[in-house]
This record gives C-alpha cells, sequence and structure tokens, in this order.
C-alpha cells in the first residue's frame, strides 16, 4: 500500500511514517515547512525518514491549501489512501493568526477531499482535536457529545473539518475517518508544545508559565499510541452500510477520540519532569488563557469497541522518553 500523507515533516506525520514503512508501506510526504516553528526540526525529521527508507519514502515540499500547487505535485503520483495531517496548529496561536487556519485548516482539507474524491482513495483518515468540545463541563469527552460551542478559532476550524468531510461522506460515499487527539507528547514533538516549553525552561532556570494558577488537567497521550491509534483506523475503513457509526453518522464516515483515557493534573507532570531533569522548576502562575480549557479527558470507549485500540503509555513512563530523546536531540 501506498500512503499519502500530509504534514509528513510534522510530529505525528513524522511519526506515522515511519510505522507505515517499518511495516513495509510506501509514503509520499507533503509539507509546505513553514516557519511556524523552527524549520531545522521539520528537516531533520524529513532527513531522519530519507535515510532510514530511501527507497519506501518520497518527499515533496508543497502547500496543500493552494489547489492548483496541490495537483500539480501530485501529477503522475500513486497513492491508495490518505492520511491528512497537515494543518495550522496552536489554540493560542490562533487569537493572534487567524487568517493562517482560513487558509491551511479550511481551504486545505476542501483541497485534501477533492484529491480524495477525484482519485477514487479507499480511505482518508484526518486530524481532528480534542479541542472540538470547547468548554463542554461533562467528561470523559464523547464522540457523543455535541461540540457546537468552541472556544478558540482553531477549534471551530477543525469541527468545520468533520462537518466537511460529513458532506462528501455523503455525497460521494467517500470512506474517512476523523481523529479527534488528545495532548500528544513524546519524542520528535513539538517545540510550541508544553512538554518542549518546560523542558526548555526547567534547562536553562527561566520559569515555566502555569495557567489558570495550576488548576489544569490534561489527557495527555504517547505518540506511540497515537500512531497506533491511527494506523489501526487507516486500516479499517469505514463501511458504507447505512448504520450509525462513531459520531453518529450513517453515512462512510466516523469519528474517534484518540487520547489515554487518563486526565492528569499538569503539576503532576512537572513533577515527573523535575525528577528526570535533575532540576527543580521555578514556577510562573498565571490566569488562564483565551481559547484554553481546564481539563481534557477523553472518553476511548468508541475506538477501543470497533478497533481494539488500547493506549499502554502512563505519563509516568512516557515523559521519561521525551526527556531522554531532547537531551540527544540537543547533545546534552
Amino acid at each position: 500500500m501506498r500512503v499519502l500523507i500530509t504534514g509528513a515533516a510534522g510530529f505525528i506525520g513524522y511519526s506515522v511514517a515511519r510505522r507505515l514503512m517499518e511495516r513495509g508501506d510506501d509514503v509520499l510526504g507533503i509539507d509546505i515547512m513553514n516557519d511556524y516553528y523552527d524549520p531545522s526540526l521539520k528537516e531533520a525529521r524529513i532527513s531522519q525518514l530519507r535515510q532510514d527508507f530511501d527507497d519506501k519514502f518520497e518527499f515533496v515540499k508543497s502547500d496543500f491549501s493552494d489547489m492548483a500547487a496541490l495537483t500539480g505535485a501530485l501529477n503522475g503520483q500513486h497513492f491508495d489512501r490518505i492520511v491528512h495531517l497537515g494543518a495550522q496548529a496552536g489554540v493560542r496561536y490562533s487569537i493572534e493568526n487567524p487568517h493562517a487556519y482560513l487558509s491551511a485548516n479550511l481551504a486545505g482539507h476542501l483541497n485534501l477531499l477533492e484529491i480524495a474524491r477525484h482519485r477514487e482513495c479507499e480511505h482518508m483518515v484526518y486530524a481532528s482535536s480534542s479541542s472540538v468540545y470547547g468548554g463542554n463541563t461533562k467528561l470523559p469527552f464523547s464522540v457523543d457529545d455535541r461540540v457546537d460551542h468552541p472556544v478558540s478559532l482553531y477549534a471551530a476550524t477543525k469541527r468545520g473539518n468533520e462537518l466537511m468531510s460529513e458532506c462528501y461522506a455523503h455525497l460521494y460515499r467517500l470512506p474517512q475517518t476523523g481523529l479527534r487527539f488528545f495532548t500528544v507528547y513524546g519524542p520528535w514533538g513539538r517545540p510550541d508544545m508544553m512538554m518542549w516549553i518546560f523542558t526548555r525552561k526547567i534547562l536553562a532556570g527561566e520559569p515555566i508559565p502555569v495557567f489558570n494558577n495550576g488548576d489544569m488537567w490534561r489527557d495527555f497521550t504517547f505518540i506511540d499510541d497515537i500512531v497506533s491509534g491511527v494506523v489501526a483506523c487507516l486500516d479499517n475503513p469505514p463501511t458504507d452500510n447505512g448504520e450509525a457509526k462513531a459520531g453518529g453518522s450513517t453515512k462512510p464516515h466516523r469519528l474517534y477520540n484518540i487520547g489515554n483515557h487518563r486526565s492528569e493534573h499538569l503539576m503532576k507532570v512537572v513533577e515527573i519532569l523535575q525528577d528526570e531533569l535533575g532540576r527543580k522548576a521555578e514556577i510562573d502562575l498565571l490566569p488562564m488563557q483565551p481559547g484554553d480549557v481546564r481539563q481534557s479527558f477523553a472518553d476511548i470507549d468508541a475506538i477501543r469497541d470497533d478497533l481494539g485500540y488500547e493506549p499502554t503509555t502512563s505519563v509516568e513512563s512516557g515523559v521519561p522518553k521525551f526527556v531522554a530523546w531532547y537531551r540527544d536531540y540537543h547533545g546534552e
């Protein structure tokens, strides 16, 4: 099987590409390689994939939010299925730079839908986000919950992706699976995310920003568990049998949470980081940020029942793995 992966230079895209090629699949990766965070990390990921899987990996630098550029990049290329992970990420960044989300997340998703439709792809798996649950207070978050009240533009664009995909499943019977990821961390992670920021600042002796005065809970999900869920979904397209699927659709379209099914207090993770780094953190307690939520907690019953998904990595074992990789990557 040959799989098109958008966002292949990103954290999850890189990790999914590795897993697929390790088992024998071929991967065509696409990424714009922008400077939302240090492009050298993205370049390092692509270099690693080329080094380890030279005969199975092909990479094209292209902007998938530009339909003409995307069509040109894919001209003459064959692929059976799509894993659409590319997007403009970040809740807080969406407050400051809203137009970046219009292009990458909405136009980009539509472009991939059109590619999948006209290529008659067997299945398109795409990244949604736990942020679609907005200010929901019912815990854990279930794919059966209403998600009509986003608290950030990023969340609104991800919910928009889900609705666009439902439309294409209805009109063109395009098999799709949308995945609501919960606080992903691990080796090759993103430097704009909490785990990387806290690690860097603790090592530098700088204060770490802890919002809502420390009263924050997250369903921290290790990258290996995320990848296992993505691959399980990719291998099992939803059927077009008229029956209701996870998320409520009767079309060949379903929605799953992929989380660790454990909501951990933020300060617990800070304590693990301190132990692993051998340094005490200086904590800067701050109010809640616009667009943020106090707690996330994934109900994974749907993907567990349908595909046997079961996360295996606790923060007690996952955080040390990230720290070990971070030290190695930075030569510390």
